[in-house]
């Protein structure tokens, strides 16, 4: 290749805010012409591996900017120990994100320490590979976010944050009454955030009370209904029943507790 138009390419691809080094540049190069490669094999094997570096950048900012509680690979969920509670088909299917591009709910309902909070950070790492925005938080995090946006005045700020992205999962909903007690309006603060959501977005919400108790829970059975009726219409529920994951391993640690040092 003349060198002038290897500096062409290169200048091009600097216009383009494309990271390509000349010795990358050359390498492909050396590449296509020592293994007879076409046109498109050798562009594929130009741009290929600086699309990969962009994507995996993404998916990486994605995943800080959903702030899970932990990572949670599902390649790494024990199927076994709640066999017959937990549809691995079905779960496995929530991760490919169709749910989200048909912007539907998701109710995980069932006791704790079942996996609900697993399976659902899981589902929305899956979601930020696939290229979606998500964003996870408690319901007591949720709510102390929005109260604090009521002191400042900068509650439709807030509500427009939590609005904007594809997937919004809010765990431990109902696990105990201490944030609605210290909020006079927390059960209007989250109704803000599912009335904006709804059949807009996609929210995965995650609670180990079932729906007949949710308007003693939020303390306004007319507005319960509401809520309700805006995150349940539509969508896919999974109430899973079985033995707590949190329970075993407790009773594993007493029968083989840790060597001492």
């Amino acid at each position: 290749m003349p060198a002038d138009l290897r500096d062409r390419i290169l200048a091009d691809f600097a216009a383009l805010k494309v990271p390509l080094g000349t010795d990358a540049f050359d390498a492909v190069l050396a590449r296509a012409e020592r293994e007879g490669l076409s046109h498109q094999q050798f562009l594929h094997l130009l741009i290929a591996e600086q699309a990969n570096r962009r994507r995996e950048r993404s998916i990486a900012s994605r995943i800080r900017e959903a702030r899970f509680a932990e990572r949670k690979p599902l390649a790494e969920f024990d199927w076994e120990f709640n066999k017959t509670a937990i549809d691995r088909v079905q779960i496995e299917d929530l991760a490919t994100g169709a749910f989200i591009r048909r912007q539907d709910n998701l109710v995980l309902v069932g006791q704790s320490g079942v996996g609900k909070s697993y399976l659902v950070q899981s589902i929305a790492e899956s979601a930020c590979v696939l290229g979606y925005s998500v964003r996870y938080t408690t319901s007591a995090a949720l709510l102390t976010d929005l109260t604090k946006s009521l002191a400042d005045q900068t509650l439709p700020q807030r509500i427009r944050y939590y609005a904007r992205f594809d997937l919004l999962a809010i765990d431990e909903f109902a696990f105990d009454r201490i944030e609605r007690t210290e909020s006079p309006q927390a059960a209007n603060l989250l109704y803000k955030i599912i009335d904006a959501r709804s059949r807009k977005r996609s929210t995965a919400l995650v609670t180990n009370i079932d729906f007949d108790a949710w308007g003693d829970y939020l303390g306004d059975p007319p507005l319960a209904m509401a809520f309700l009726d805006r995150i349940v219409d539509g969508a896919i529920i999974l109430k899973i029943s079985g033995k707590s994951y949190r329970a075993h391993r407790g009773r594993q640690s007493k029968i083989n507790p840790a060597p001492k040092s």
